[in-house]
């Protein structure tokens, strides 16, 4: 499955050494640095073979940039580190970053085909995956299931095992990470896909009416109540019914869910008569649920109703990776809203983006695009159309935290983060956000600084007076 590899090294011994090793019939280039391999090599490898010696400090950033060029062309690329013997905790830090492998010199034949071959097998492993994924997936859904994230890649093996069933599903994680579209997701490839998809934001209604809109109501059951109303499970009869904030659900409602959960059985508010439902049930909440059960605040034979399959969406800045993707998909939802034509963000949000924890999610992201297209005139979202938000403080900068649970390398590397970006934010300020000034008295080029800061997320004008 590997056909063309690129080998970016400066000896050309190395060159040799891993074309005796591969098949005859593998395309092999190799350039001898790394800023030419950026700019001459506009083209699709399957396989690149980089020596840690070529990156300059900070070698991970440099790592990630060439990842991100490469991957333009083919999002499957696969990368080698090789490194001589005093550089092997670099190659393993390149390894963490995303490298799949690494070699050390002097390079050994069997080694490389070993590689090559384990390479050559992931390779064929994400081909069978994505033919699979379309065949099974929905086609307008392919866009919304597209990751690089591992995480993510598991959620949706786990919607695509449960989704067919009518298991209640309990979807978990912060706000505004997706559940509602995950349900969404689950109900449209399950069988009763043709069925009605009934919504229900449970915190949003207050407590005296929640029961009547999810059970509905008989004439004068309470002070106007007129006629009588059909509440959403009997709405949702042979489709899904879909509870978002679940936890804010009050002690009464919870006693009648569980009814529901046991025999599919319910009555409406001030009504005797027994009616049935058939909906699936999807349930989602922020809360932790096991500490409400703990302090009586949620019934527990409730939860174990609710918790059969549960599924907990990781935060946007664990899935980091799929940020340019969702990127993507938000600009062509926010163009088709607005009748425009942006393109793409400008690098420097890029990599503000890249630094920011994300707090609000997926919500937020779509939010400051949004926001960003409305100030934006041009074909390109600019920084000066996103918050000075979007970034770092010197507030939330430490200079000292717990590394204890990392190996000596990946936390070495971690406190030289943590102190240059403290080092940098107290210099910003110190010079009120003058690049020049802060580059000269930091002893680095201006490039090296903005370098930099756009890594750490730092903006020069949350600095200025």
């Amino acid at each position: 499955m590997v056909k063309d590899v690129l080998i970016i090294c400066d000896n050309p011994e190395v060159f040799k050494q891993i074309q005796d090793a591969l098949p005859a019939d593998i395309n092999i280039r190799i350039t001898s640095d790394l800023p030419a391999a950026l700019s001459s090599h506009k083209t699709q490898f399957d396989l690149v073979f980089i020596d840690v010696t070529v990156m300059t400090e900070p070698f991970l950033d440099e790592f990630q940039k060439t990842v991100q060029h490469f991957a333009i062309y083919n999002p499957m690329v696969q990368f080698v580190s090789l490194a001589p013997t005093d550089k092997v905790r670099r190659a393993v830090q390149i390894v963490r970053q995303g490298a799949n492998d690494y070699l050390t010199y002097p390079l050994d034949k069997t080694e490389i085909r070993l590689v090559f071959k384990t390479i050559g097998a992931n390779i064929a492993r994400h081909l069978e995956l994505n033919y699979l994924r379309d065949r099974v997936w929905k086609p307008d859904w392919l866009e919304i299931i597209r990751t690089t994230s591992p995480a993510m890649g598991r959620i949706f093996e786990s919607i695509h095992s449960v989704a067919p069933t009518i298991a209640t599903v309990l979807l978990l994680g912060e706000t505004g990470t997706g559940k509602g579209l995950m349900a969404s997701l689950i109900h449209k490839h399950s069988h009763r896909c043709e069925g009605p998809f009934i919504v229900v934001h449970c915190g949003a209604i207050p407590d005296t009416l929640l029961e009547s809109e999810l059970f509905g109501h008989e004439r004068g059951a309470f002070t106007g109540a007129v006629s009588r109303k059909f509440g959403q499970f009997e709405l949702a009869r042979d489709g899904t019914i879909f509870l978002d904030e679940i936890g804010t659900v009050s002690a009464a409602a919870q006693v009648k869910l569980l009814q529901v959960l046991q025999d599919g059985t319910f009555s409406r508010v001030g009504g005797s008569e027994q009616l049935q439902t058939n909906a699936r049930i999807i349930t989602a909440t922020n809360a932790d649920l096991v500490k409400m059960v703990a302090a009586d605040q949620f019934r527990k034979d409730l939860f174990y109703r609710l918790n059969i399959f549960p599924i907990e969406l990781p935060p946007l800045k664990d899935r980091i990776e799929d940020l340019p993707h969702l990127i993507d998909l938000f600009l062509t939802k926010l163009n088709a809203k607005y009748q425009r034509k942006v393109s793409g963000l400008h690098p420097e949000v890029e990599a503000r983006m890249q630094a920011y924890d994300w707090p609000g999610n997926l919500r937020e992201l779509e939010n400051i695009l949004e926001r960003a297209m409305i100030l934006e005139a041009g074909d390109v979202l600019g920084p000066e159309c996103f918050p000075a938000g979007l970034t770092y403080t010197t507030q939330e900068v430490t200079p000292v935290r717990n590394y204890d649970d990392l190996p000596l390398s990946a936390a070495r590397q971690r406190v030289i983060e943590d102190f240059e970006r403290y080092y940098l934010a107290n210099l910003l300020a110190k010079h009120k956000g003058q690049i020049n000034v802060s580059a000269r008295e930091a002893g680095i080029s201006t490039r090296q600084l903005s370098r930099l800061t756009a890594k750490y997320g730092l903006d020069k004008k949350t600095y200025k007076p």
